[in-house]
């Protein structure tokens, strides 16, 4: 019980402390707002291990972080593998596939009104098709390998990034597509000099989400056939052998991968469209 009151103390606490450091202007340094986050996080993995402990909980159930990290640790070599297959060859392969298709049919999609018209309706169909439904045919036609898991992912990260992209490419004004008319500028220049510079917020919104999903795409596919490695597979099969801080572990990698990625395309997108509004806070 004793725990369980250090618990409430603790979460009380960090609340009253991170309200205190997010009032006034002291919030506007770059060391108050990464500092937040991390007492956040810090606060939670503290109350998680305390309430675990203080109410007995079984590891069975509900493990607290302290057997997560210990677990994670000792099995890095393991999950290590579990990363290359599922992040690195499944979720990262699709990916790159999905998004350069994409931008391409985007391209074509904004050059052919019939393709507007025809495609972007099949592709709000595709892009709400259960992944459950298609990942056992992706395993059926591609094996039990990173292809099939790769072909999950180019599936759902297809539509998302084409309806984003498409939605860029619309987003400039008639004067500036008049003025680069003035210019003598043809489809080609206005393309590449004007519209695709003005898409890519909704190229690097597209690209987040796509970054989500792919991750999502190929963990869930590795469920329905998969070789003896994999993020998916270790969550499945250790499960099934109640270890559970195992399978905490393995959600960590995913969680960390999708962070990674997440991280990775925000600094390029800060570097490309340093320009737009939304980077100059």
């Amino acid at each position: 019980m004793i725990l369980v009151l250090l618990a409430v103390v603790v979460w009380f606490g960090a609340w009253a402390l991170n309200g205190w450091l997010t009032a006034g202007p002291r919030y506007r340094s770059r060391g108050i707002r990464i500092a937040v986050p991390l007492i956040f996080g810090a606060t939670v993995l503290i109350v998680w291990e305390l309430l675990v402990r203080g109410l007995s909980v079984p590891p069975a159930i509900l493990p607290p972080p302290s057997r997560i990290g210990a677990t994670f640790a000792a099995s890095l070599p393991m999950l290590w593998g579990d990363f290359v297959q599922t992040i690195l060859r499944g979720a990262l392969s699709g990916l790159v596939i999905g998004v350069i298709a994409a931008l391409a049919v985007a391209v074509l999609v904004d050059r052919f009104d019939v393709l507007r018209r025809g495609l972007l309706p099949v592709g709000s169909f595709m892009a709400a098709l259960p992944i459950v439904g298609v990942a056992p045919i992706m395993v059926m036609w591609f094996g039990f390998g990173w292809a099939s898991k790769a072909a999950v992912v180019v599936l759902m990260v297809f539509f998302p990034m084409l309806v984003n992209t498409v939605a860029g490419l619309q987003d400039t004004t008639l004067q500036q597509r008049d003025l680069m008319r003035t210019y003598g500028a043809g489809y080609w220049p206005t393309l590449l000099k004007l519209r695709l510079p003005a898409a890519m917020p909704f190229v690097f919104n597209g690209l987040k989400i796509a970054s989500t999903l792919a991750l999502i795409g190929a963990i869930v596919a590795e469920f329905f056939g998969s070789p003896t490695q994999g993020v998916g597979f270790r969550i499945s099969t250790a499960n099934g052998a109640l270890q559970l801080d195992l399978v905490w572990s393995a959600i960590l990698v995913g969680a960390l991968a999708g962070s990674l990625f997440y991280g990775i395309i925000t600094l390029v997108e800060r570097w490309v469209t340093f320009w737009h509004p939304s980077q100059r806070t």
